[in-house]
């Protein structure tokens, strides 16, 4: 198999208490240790990669997000997945083509942009442009705002995964949603379901998955940790 295929196979949790586990490196040297843990794939956090490289959150520009993936995923042998925001305005056969080129097996693509929710339906036709372009080269993983804006009704969450799943989304992400309503959401939404954890807090992975998580991601949680960790290194020293 090679590496998308290697990485759609790891989607299928051989238990509902093993969801598939995906830390975020944030550079190159930070995806050498998680591969070298043992980790089968990584997944990039656009936050953490913004804060390597000096950015806020959101204002990376997209040729050095592209480069800063293409580093992190040559930089090991396991599929890497990368974190693009929203696709930087390019047209969807150009976002594959940089994708492709940058090496990565995945993508995740929000559904808002400047803190506003996207047409549902007209986002579901760009899904399908970029699933049709990746022609099965990409396992795209649709992200779902609702809740990190606000909105609190599952139900809108249920209503945009199913619209982004026909539309070909291998999977999908509605981040920080609560921890109560994932069994409804397993319940409401067909495919591979993305559960944001957080590092030190809340159910481990294993709860996660056992609640209907298939994977788990960490967004910048690990480079935050880094960091705070390197802080309390450089506080010794002085």
């Amino acid at each position: 198999m090679n590496k998308v295929e290697v990485f759609r196979a790891l989607h299928r949790r051989p238990s509902p208490e093993k969801p598939l586990v995906l830390p975020g490196p944030w550079d190159a040297a930070s995806a050498r240790v998680l591969a070298d843990a043992g980790f089968p794939a990584l997944a990039t956090p656009s936050a953490g990669v913004a804060a390597s490289l000096g950015y806020a959150d959101g204002r990376t520009p997209a040729d050095e997000m592209f480069a800063a993936v293409a580093r992190i995923a040559r930089s090991v042998d396991v599929p890497v997945s990368a974190d693009v925001e929203d696709g930087y305005g390019l047209p969807p056969k150009e976002l594959v083509g940089r994708l492709l080129e940058a090496g990565v097996v995945g993508c995740n693509l929000e559904d808002s942009d400047g803190g506003v929710l996207k047409d549902a339906r007209a986002h579901a036709d760009w899904l399908a442009e970029v699933r049709s372009a990746a022609a099965g080269e990409l396992f795209v993983n649709a992200r779902i705002d609702t809740f990190a804006l606000g909105v609190t009704d599952p139900g809108r969450v249920i209503e945009r995964a199913a619209l982004y799943v026909a539309a070909g989304a291998d999977c999908v992400y509605p981040i920080k949603a609560p921890v109560a309503v994932l069994p409804l959401l397993r319940s409401g939404i067909q495919g591979p379901l993305n559960v944001f954890a957080r590092l030190g807090e809340g159910p481990s992975p294993a709860e996660l998955g056992a609640l209907g998580a298939t994977r788990v991601t960490f967004g910048p949680g690990l480079q935050r940790r880094a960091a705070a960790v390197l802080g309390d290194i450089a506080g010794e020293l002085r």
